[in-house]
């Protein structure tokens, strides 16, 4: 019984500290524009409490939000005025970056760390020489709204790890009933 529970324990502290991050691959052209995606599962998060920066390969300053406020101190100079997020959005825990005017050194792992949060969620940008038709999939795509579904599969993951968490206690909880019945059960059939 002792191990039972035991192992629930332990597999219940590994299930919180699971990390599901997921890579976003995200392609564009030059000249063009792109929304990187970023968002928080977290509800409790207070927008002005938090802090929410974006890094080019673990080491640029892209863009900065800091307890709210768009910060530029530290912030790359090839980034500036080309680097923006969604200020309603960002209220609503979506974090998701606009970069325009993509060059070829746009491309690389973007990162999006927000304090007190979850594991940083990374983007790779494909940046894609610009033709006729690429041009045109640019265009539209330069006033889209940031995606969410990194978020939902995240909320997905969890809702199966919960699942899978519960389908264990069950069985563990099942197990244990049955040890504990069988001497009873034996008791009983003695006396007969």
């Amino acid at each position: 019984m002792t191990i039972g529970c035991c192992f629930i324990c332990v597999f219940a502290v590994l299930m919180s500290k699971v990390s599901l991050q997921v890579t976003v691959h995200k392609e564009a052209v030059i000249g063009g524009s792109v929304v990187l995606p970023c968002s928080s599962t977290e509800h409790e998060l207070k927008f002005q409490e938090i802090d929410v920066l974006w890094r080019h390969n673990d080491s640029e300053t892209v863009f900065d939000l800091i307890k709210g406020e768009v910060s530029v101190k530290g912030q790359n100079p090839r980034y500036q005025n080309r680097a923006e997020t969604f200020q309603d959005e960002c209220l609503r825990g979506n974090f998701s970056l606009k970069l325009i005017n993509l060059i070829h050194t746009d491309a690389g792992a973007f990162s999006c760390i927000i304090t007190n949060s979850e594991e940083p969620q990374t983007v790779q940008l494909i940046i894609n020489e610009s033709t006729a038709e690429n041009g045109k999939n640019a265009t539209e795509h330069e006033n889209q709204r940031p995606e969410t579904t990194t978020g939902l599969m995240k909320i997905s993951l969890i809702c199966v790890g919960t699942l899978a968490l519960l389908a264990v206690i069950v069985f563990a909880g099942i197990m244990i009933y049955k040890i504990r019945k069988a001497p009873y059960r034996e008791q009983c059939q003695g006396e007969s």
